[in-house]
């Protein structure tokens, strides 16, 4: 796998990644799709294959879904991943998250890290992890990390850079690539001279790129960007940056201004289940985004519920002029029916539609950095979002 930076716009960065996997050059910023058991939660391959090539192609998966079903030796005996799943021509991008609910101060131990698996909570030594991943075959993954929350002491804080600097090595002794494939991590919760500790350490490795996480754990969102920046500037600029925990609208562009280029989050995922669609407007810098959307009722100008009453007889689709397969076909009316009689068509068409929406979001975010206005772009997204609420607050 390679990335080469193409283009800057302040520290906002445009890419392109390529990987024997995947025949075209992905251009970054771009989304990681998540998944659960190598597949997004309401898709098929073959529904997979009708969103935007090859952006799409881009998946994450947590190596703790298969902690010990199907066995590493089946797995392995199949060819991976990308075999065993039948999407050999897409990229796969492993990296370990816990829940935040899952993070007191015993979750690790200076052997391992603690997670949640199916068979529940188990301690993972880095010999293990590495074993795990080398059956999975991913394009690139994150080495072990000691995730910590933003309210833990600095002894704590410290502690995790230390053990998260020790993991690192030792998954590059153990890996047979000798580093190729590996995105060292970069830790150090809410403290910006542990970060900058961290990040200084894992710089001098020789890695394919960086995996930067604790985030999404209980900081700020001022803290956040001060946070992003003070690794960003230290880390090299000609290796890959990919980033846990930043998925909404906001924060991915919070990410994408301190320099990042791949995300992953369970953003669509948790909207879908839930019963949202993504509305936002895709074309920011050709609009005045302030005035231009109406107020629609149970919307927040980034989604709608599609569950409410007032959508029973609504037959326009989700989003003018979607290209998406749900917004050609069917309506809000019918998705609403869907939903209320608990089909799960109804999260299969909501998750097509949500990841064309998200990943034409990225794509719009990548053509405002190329012609010099990601800054414009980010404004007036937010301004966007600010008018609404405070308009939404006077009725």
């Amino acid at each position: 796998m390679k990335f080469a930076l193409q283009r800057s716009c302040g520290r906002a960065r445009a890419g392109k990644l390529s990987s024997g996997s995947c025949p075209d050059p992905i251009e970054t910023p771009a989304l990681l799709l998540s998944t659960r058991k190598a597949l997004p939660n309401f898709l098929s391959p073959d529904l997979l294959s009708s969103l935007p090539a090859p952006h799409s192609h881009l998946l994450h998966v947590s190596p703790l879904h298969f902690y010990d079903c199907p066995p590493q030796k089946s797995i392995s005996s199949i060819g991976g991943l990308p075999r065993m799943s039948a999407l050999d021509a897409h990229v796969f991008f492993a990296s370990p998250r816990d829940s935040i609910d899952c993070l007191p101060s015993q979750a690790s131990n200076k052997h391992g890290a603690s997670f949640e698996t199916p068979s529940g909570r188990r301690l993972m030594k880095p010999s293990e992890y590495v074993e795990l991943v080398s059956a999975l075959r991913p394009d690139a993954w994150a080495s072990l990390a000691d995730e910590v929350p933003a309210w833990v002491s600095e002894k704590r804080n410290k502690t995790s850079v230390d053990r998260t600097v020790r993991w690192l090595d030792d998954c590059l002794a153990l890996d047979k690539t000798g580093g190729a494939t590996i995105l060292g991590s970069v830790v150090g919760g809410s403290t910006i001279e542990e970060r900058k500790r961290c990040a200084t350490e894992v710089a001098s490795r020789d890695v394919l790129g960086f995996w930067i996480g604790g985030f999404g754990f209980g900081e700020s969102m001022e803290e956040r960007s001060t946070l992003l920046n003070a690794v960003t500037d230290i880390l090299p600029k000609e290796k890959l940056r990919h980033v846990s925990g930043l998925g909404l609208p906001e924060e991915v562009l919070q990410g994408v201004a301190a320099g990042i280029d791949l995300f992953d989050s369970t953003y669509i995922y948790h909207l879908t289940l839930g019963g949202f669609a993504l509305i936002f407007p895709l074309n920011i810098i050709e609009r005045d985004i302030v005035d231009s959307e109406p107020n629609v009722i149970g919307s927040d100008l980034t989604k709608i519920n599609l569950r409410a009453t007032i959508y029973r007889k609504d037959t326009s689709p989700i989003v003018d002029n979607c290209s998406c397969f749900t917004c050609q076909n069917h309506t809000r009316a019918y998705i609403n029916h869907l939903l209320n009689v608990h089909e799960m068509l109804a999260q299969i068409l909501l998750e097509i539609h949500n990841s064309h929406h998200y990943l034409g979001f990225f794509r719009s975010i990548r053509e405002a950095i190329k012609c010099g206005k990601f800054d414009t772009f980010r404004q007036r997204f937010i301004e966007g979002r600010r008018a609404h609420l405070v308009s939404a607050v006077a009725c």
